[in-house]
């Protein structure tokens, strides 16, 4: 069965969609923690940071870059800005597809 993220990925399910490459789709949160509150999920199906193999290790450059470039573009860059990623359902990830959450705009 497909994730809620593949779903999305596929164009099956609507989603804002900030910002897409080859290995990246950056999407709004629907129920944002922050002002600014992005997705940015790997296209690739991973369920998780422990099932990261190693061949996957470029998707987290890309992740920071990505990162980088729309805290700039939001006015994150000078206020600060959260990169985090929940690995696991104790760790509260709600959804078995790797994704970090870039959250600012506001104390956190």
């Amino acid at each position: 069965m497909k994730t809620l993220f593949e779903r999305i990925i596929e164009g099956e399910l609507p989603a804002e969609r900030v910002y897409e490459n080859e290995h990246i789709l950056v999407i709004k949160d629907i129920a944002p923690q922050a002002p600014v509150h992005l997705l940015l999920i790997t296209k690739k199906a991973i369920p998780n940071l422990q099932a990261l193999e190693r061949s996957d290790y470029f998707l987290l450059g890309e992740i920071v870059e990505t990162a980088k470039t729309l805290a700039r573009e939001f006015g994150l860059e000078k206020g600060g800005y959260r990169l985090l990623v929940n690995n696991g359902y104790h760790a509260g990830q709600t959804v078995p597809h790797l994704h970090f959450h870039l959250l600012g705009g506001g104390y956190l």
